[in-house]
């Protein structure tokens, strides 16, 4: 039995796990800190972006003699 202790004991394998387990908890925990920095200014320019598309009048045609011509250039190319 004592030679079941002193095998155990002396056994390593787990200390690999715990550095992986120490590791992964470490990426999360930047992961959710550069989510935290960056959750405002998505949400602000989220909100941007649907007021200008809510804001829009697709059968408006706004678009310049310059902007035609660039447009029917790249679809016979």
């Amino acid at each position: 039995m004592t030679t079941f202790f002193k095998t155990f004991l002396s056994d390593e394998s787990g200390a690999v796990t715990v550095d992986w387990v120490v590791l992964t908890a470490a990426l999360v925990g930047l992961g959710l800190a550069a989510m935290g920095v960056v959750r405002s200014g998505v949400a602000n320019l989220s909100d941007e972006i649907g007021s200008q598309l809510a804001n829009t009048d697709p059968s408006d045609n706004t678009f310049t003699a310059a902007e035609r011509t660039a447009g029917t250039a790249l679809e016979t190319e």
